[in-house]
């Protein structure tokens, strides 16, 4: 493992500062280059725009291409959910020869839905000998990861069930307002067909848990519908993913994110030999979860085979230079 990991860091919305403030305070990670193009942080000192307490000697640029050509030896990447609006920043990330952490959501497990992108990503990745990682909390780990490491202790596996109750008046108002709180239920069906409201990675964990388990899907679905609070507006989202296999129903996922939701947790159900029901109560913490996901993720990919990869085909992501005491 290298002494010291030299990081660019693409986007700097509340989860790539997220990941910066925790990038910036590890004594084995050092932030060389940012970028966005954004006018009100563009041009200012990154840690200044982190909100740290001493700057780091790095201006925010805009100019996406000299900042790509920073030495470094990994970029983490947190500008957008789709795949196809940000497929252009990750190939030229990879043809700068940077190995690349995204927290792009569809890129979790993006074979199935996005083949041709997918192919290309690859191609290219392994053409410049770097690797691709799409990871977070959801997609990445709570819903899919976990689930795929507590299966290594059974024997059979009949069905998967993995649930996310997120009482979302404990987090930041960019998800409150994602998940549509306080908006009519009509803006929110509007918003629903629209695609512009709904939690963007749900299929891809189904898809991610098939893949690690070998299990090959006949199909897989979505369903979406509010929340309603006590006054008729949405409150929030009730999402659910299934999947099924030889005509059965193998994987359910259900994610709930409202206001004041009740018993929120983080729960996986295996049924199987031997059956396992682990429950995180409270659930985990989905801002400090994604930036910690995304710097430990750094040395297995800077030293994984070259490609797209998804969090089943790496070792395990465990904390490194992890603090002992106070914050990270």
């Amino acid at each position: 493992m290298a002494n010291e990991f030299r990081t660019i860091h693409y986007g700097l919305g509340a989860i790539g500062l997220a990941v910066l403030r925790l990038a910036a305070s590890k004594q084995r990670v050092r932030p060389v280059a940012a970028i966005d193009v954004a006018p009100e942080v563009a041009g200012r000192d990154a840690g200044e725009v982190a909100g740290l307490e001493q700057p780091l000697g790095i201006i925010v640029s805009s100019d996406t291409g000299a900042a790509l050509a920073t030495d470094a030896d990994v970029i983490l990447h947190c500008t957008g959910s789709y795949l196809d609006a940000v497929q252009p920043q990750l190939l030229a990330a990879v043809r700068a020869g940077k190995n690349v952490i995204s927290t792009c959501e569809e890129l979790s497990y993006s074979w199935d839905r996005h083949p041709q992108l997918s192919a290309g990503l690859d191609r290219e990745a392994k053409a410049h000998g770097v690797t691709v990682l799409g990871t977070g909390v959801n997609p990445g780990f709570v819903m899919d990861t976990l689930a795929l490491a507590l299966s290594g202790v059974c024997q059979q596996i009949t069905h998967v069930t993995a649930v996310r109750i997120v009482d979302v008046s404990t987090r930041r108002i960019q998800l409150q307002r994602k998940v549509g709180v306080g908006i009519s239920i009509d803006e929110f069906q509007r918003r629903v067909a629209e695609r512009t409201l709904r939690h963007v990675g749900l299929e891809e964990s189904a898809r991610l848990i098939a893949g690690g388990l070998g299990w090959k899907l006949d199909r897989a679905e979505e369903t979406l519908e509010p929340v309603v609070a006590a006054d008729g507006t949405a409150a929030g989202v009730h999402q659910t993913a299934r999947a099924w296999m030889d005509g059965r129903e193998v994987i359910t996922l259900d994610l709930a994110m409202s206001m004041g939701a009740p018993d929120p947790r983080d729960e996986i159900v295996i049924e199987g030999s031997p059956p396992l029901n682990v429950v995180i109560r409270g659930g985990v913490q989905g801002d400090l979860a994604t930036a910690a996901v995304v710097v430990n993720a750094i040395p297995v990919v800077v030293d994984a085979r070259p490609g797209l990869l998804t969090m089943a085909d790496l070792p395990l992501v465990a904390g490194f230079d992890v603090a002992t005491h106070g914050q990270a």
